[in-house]
């Protein structure tokens, strides 16, 4: 499947997977502080393992910084 992910175009090896399960793979090392939009649309965190990505998708990772 083909996804945009921060206006960036990508294949997808995989016929399913899950928000959690595309972080876990473009992000793996942190995931505190991150938020998902998925078509103009958030993701609440405590959908990641269930909500599912699908073909064409348009998804938004923003990760929190610290700074002033």
């Amino acid at each position: 499947m083909e996804i945009i992910i921060n206006n960036q175009p990508k294949q997808i090896h995989s016929a399913s997977l899950t928000v959690q399960q595309l972080l876990d793979l473009e992000i793996p090392e942190k995931q505190k502080g991150v938020a998902v939009a998925i078509n103009n649309t958030v993701v609440p965190k405590a959908e990641w393992t269930r909500h599912g990505i699908v073909d064409k998708d348009n998804i938004l990772i923003i990760k929190a910084t610290q700074g002033g």
